[in-house]
């Protein structure tokens, strides 16, 4: 397979990247925090917290998960939005040896059940909003070590007590909840600071993270992720970023919540590793609000995906910010929309690059150039060290560069170990000679740039002839009246499925008659809408992703 992407690849982007250069995930986080130490690091809520103090508190937080008895390998669930607590929790577990399991705190009690029996966890730490979840599966898990957080714990007083109040009596956002045993945050952090960190030893093999995938086809998988992958993936990162982020002068937006893998390594750890500033949204769901905090800090860099960025583009005083200093608008996680990134330019002054990955590939897989003027439709090219396998059902490789179609197959150091304790899962997507079968369905065209179609399960077949849901959403998105559409499959006597396209108006007189006749304009007849729904929103998950599986 040759690279031919690499002729494309920016001036000073290696093909190869050096991966002897750290040792672990600690490694790079102890050497920031060294060299680093009296820069902004990450703040919430006005409130931020230097390098040297992240050094300090993590080091206090593993010491103590050591002396409670949690010893290297172990694993330590982390369930909270974007707070100062999350930093501390993940880097004191790391640099304890121990292995994080990212918690989704939305998850419903079956959920969470499932994910801390699947992955052994013997202790999490836990925003107090949620804690009623736990406390209905505690019994049932293994989870021995309960700490408990708020809010505004790492908030100096008074504001502490003040933000702590408001959000438990004035704003009634915890649940009551009981759980004997369970130990305040900042109670750990002082019993830890009185402990020493003892040097676990950590290299590339050494498990970091048990990432749980989303469970769209069953139950959920904890892909394994060692210290290596993401070193790799940091590695990759900051050659590519390289010439366009200066260190220790870049300040990132983080909405996108910390324990989804693209916030976790985009944000959270690109960031740490470079000196740059995480400013964490808690809720960025409340828009009037995440964009009164967008305009109190002079940002370089934002991730998001497509939702989040066409949610900003609708919210009443964003045209109003100052983006002089933005250099970076990265979109991932889903599919970006050329009316959703035109209109970005156009506001902001910034193309709206957009990237590919996968929890199995820590993410990062794919990016387009920084320097790309404008939209161009692609998830850009494979990073450093990545191979990259267009292949049909049989296994068999397609031309790249010859834009023929078939499933995305990933080779590199970024790409996980394997689905934990799922060895069958795990055999399903990785090809004899290790390649990740990712599910998307793309080519390759004569640049080296990477298209995707579609995912293989979300396809729609009509009389034959394969209909992929992106191309529908992004022609009705571009009619403006509308604001958000999914498109689905839906069973049809005659075709064997039909289009179907859920609508969210953004013109409240807007017809499905008007919507077809423009689908008419762009779209073959099979592809053509047969049945139009207009809701008042769509199905997402917690990172905004639209869910056509609940729709179909």
């Amino acid at each position: 397979m040759e690279k031919i992407w690499l002729k494309e690849y920016p001036a000073g982007v290696p093909a190869e990247i050096d991966l002897n250069e750290f040792a672990s995930l600690k490694d790079i986080l102890e050497k920031s925090c060294e060299r680093f130490a009296d820069l902004p690091a990450y703040s919430n809520m006005g409130v931020t917290l230097r390098y040297r103090d992240i050094d300090r508190l993590s080091r206090d937080f593993g010491a103590w998960l050591q002396a409670r008895g949690l010893n290297k390998g172990d694993r330590v669930a982390i369930m909270m939005p974007n707070a100062l607590q999350y930093p501390i929790a993940l880097f004191g577990a790391l640099r304890a040896g121990m292995v994080v399991v990212n918690v989704n705190p939305l998850y419903t009690p079956r959920e969470l059940e499932h994910q801390l029996i699947d992955s052994g966890a013997t202790a999490i730490v836990i925003i107090e909003n949620f804690a009623h979840t736990l406390q209905e599966v505690l019994a049932k898990t293994p989870v021995k070590t309960v700490i408990t957080t708020q809010l505004g714990d790492l908030f100096p007083f008074p504001k502490r007590l003040l933000v702590n109040f408001v959000v438990k009596y004035v704003k009634k956002m915890v649940p009551a909840w009981n759980i004997p045993g369970a130990i305040p945050f900042r109670q750990v952090l002082n019993e830890g600071a009185e402990k020493a960190l003892n040097a676990v030893p950590l290299n590339h093999d050494d498990l970091a993270f048990l990432q749980y995938t989303g469970g769209t086809t069953g139950v959920s998988k904890g892909a394994m992720l060692t210290h290596g992958n993401l070193v790799a993936n940091l590695q990759q990162a900051s050659a590519w970023l390289k010439r366009y982020s200066k260190p220790a002068e870049e300040t990132i937006i983080t909405a996108l919540p910390l324990y989804h893998i693209f916030s976790l390594t985009a944000n959270c750890l690109t960031f740490m590793k470079v000196g740059g500033h995480n400013i964490l949204i808690t809720n960025p769901r409340d828009m009037p609000g995440f964009v009164k905090e967008l305009g109190k800090v002079r940002f370089t860099a934002i991730t998001g995906v497509n939702t989040l960025f066409n949610g900003l583009l609708h919210t009443p005083g964003f045209d109003q910010l100052d983006f002089s200093a933005l250099k970076i608008s990265l979109g991932g996680g889903m599919a970006v929309q050329r009316a959703v990134a035109e209109r970005w330019k156009q506001v902001t002054g910034t193309p709206l690059i957009e990237a590919y990955g996968l929890t199995e590939t820590s993410p990062a897989a794919c990016i387009n150039p920084l320097t790309l003027p404008e939209y161009n439709g692609s998830i850009g090219l494979p990073l450093s060290s990545t191979e990259l396998s267009i292949r049909d059902d049989d296994d068999r490789e397609r031309g790249i560069g010859a834009e023929e179609i078939g499933e995305i197959c990933l080779r590199g150091p970024q790409v996980m170990h394997g689905y934990w304790q799922r060895p069958e899962e795990t055999a399903k997507v990785m090809t004899g000679d290790g390649y990740l079968r990712t599910g998307d369905v793309g080519y390759v065209d004569a640049q080296g740039y990477v298209r995707i179609v579609d995912r293989k399960k979300d396809m729609i077949l009509v009389s034959g002839f394969n209909v992929y849901p992106n191309e529908i959403e992004d022609i009705v998105v571009q009619h403006p009246g509308v604001l958000e559409v999914a498109a689905v499959g839906v069973p049809d006597e005659k075709s064997g499925e039909a289009v179907k396209i859920v609508v969210v108006r953004k013109d409240p007189t807007l017809t499905a008659e008007a919507l077809i006749a423009h689908c008419r304009q762009h779209l073959t007849s099979y592809k053509t809408p047969r049945h139009i729904e207009f809701r008042d929103e769509l199905p997402k998950t917690n990172v905004g992703k639209i869910l056509r599986r609940m729709l179909r």
